[in-house]
This record gives C-alpha cells, sequence and structure tokens, in this order.
C-alpha cells in the first residue's frame, strides 16, 4: 500500500498546476473562481486582469494553460481577449472558456468563430467551467 502513494506522490510532484488567467471583472466573482480552481490541486491561477488591455499584456508576456474570459469587463470586451488568442495563434494551444451574463446564441456563435470551445453561462453553468478545466487538467497530466 506504502508502495502505490510514492508513486502517486512522485506523479503529482512532476505535475506542476496548470497556470490559469483570469478575466473577470466582478471581485467577488474573481474570488469564487479562484478559490474553486486552487482548490483541486490541479490548477492555479496565476493571474488575473479586469480589462482587454491589461489581459492582453499578461497574455503577451507569459504562458498559460487556460483562459477564462467574461465577455463584459470593467472596460471594453472579453472579445478583444478572444481575437487576440487567435490572431497570435494561442487559441490552438490553449484552453480558452468564457463564462458570462451574456450567454445569447449570438455571442456563443462569435466566440465560436473565434475558436472558442467553451461557453458557459455564469448565472446556471458556473460549474461547467470547473468540469471542463479538470478534464483538461487531466488530459495534460496523463
Amino acid at each position: 500500500m506504502g508502495h502505490q502513494t510514492n508513486i502517486d506522490e512522485n506523479r503529482r510532484e512532476r505535475m506542476r498546476p496548470l497556470s490559469v488567467l483570469l478575466i473577470e471583472d466582478s471581485a467577488l466573482i474573481r474570488r469564487s473562481l479562484v478559490e474553486a480552481i486552487d482548490a483541486s490541486g490541479e490548477l492555479r491561477v496565476d493571474a488575473w486582469a479586469d480589462t482587454p488591455e491589461d489581459a492582453i499584456l499578461l497574455l503577451a508576456s507569459k504562458v498559460f494553460d487556460a483562459v477564462i474570459v467574461d465577455l463584459q469587463l470593467k472596460s471594453g470586451s472579453g472579445v478583444e481577449v478572444l481575437a487576440y488568442l487567435r490572431e497570435s495563434g494561442m487559441i490552438e494551444s490553449t484552453f480558452a472558456a468564457v463564462l458570462t451574463n451574456h450567454a445569447l446564441p449570438a455571442y456563443r456563435e462569435r466566440c465560436l468563430q473565434y475558436g472558442v470551445r467553451h461557453f458557459f453561462d455564469k448565472s446556471m453553468e458556473f460549474d461547467r467551467v470547473l468540469d471542463a478545466l479538470h478534464v483538461y487538467a487531466r488530459g495534460m497530466g496523463g
């Protein structure tokens, strides 16, 4: 039994938590997401931004495994961030999820055009973004 634990511990040490950039302008929602994401041990919120400009500066300066984008930000829109992810080619190698209160079909369609495969309604699908992140993390680690 103890031998098995050592193998699991070794695997866990090799697997650093995946790095998440959270783009969200509500401090309350940001706190909830950070707590939920960090609690798993598989992922860690390494940075956050509440404007598209700050988010793009972060994306340009550091590599993140995953990006969670709110569409309505303090100034501007998360769509600007999605455009940057697509233009820079990062959308191919980064888990990108949109979590928004504006989950209208037109927004969903627009996000799909930018290559985003995960689109969640903040009011009803909050946990689904966490589920999708964990599925992604396990895929990366295994």
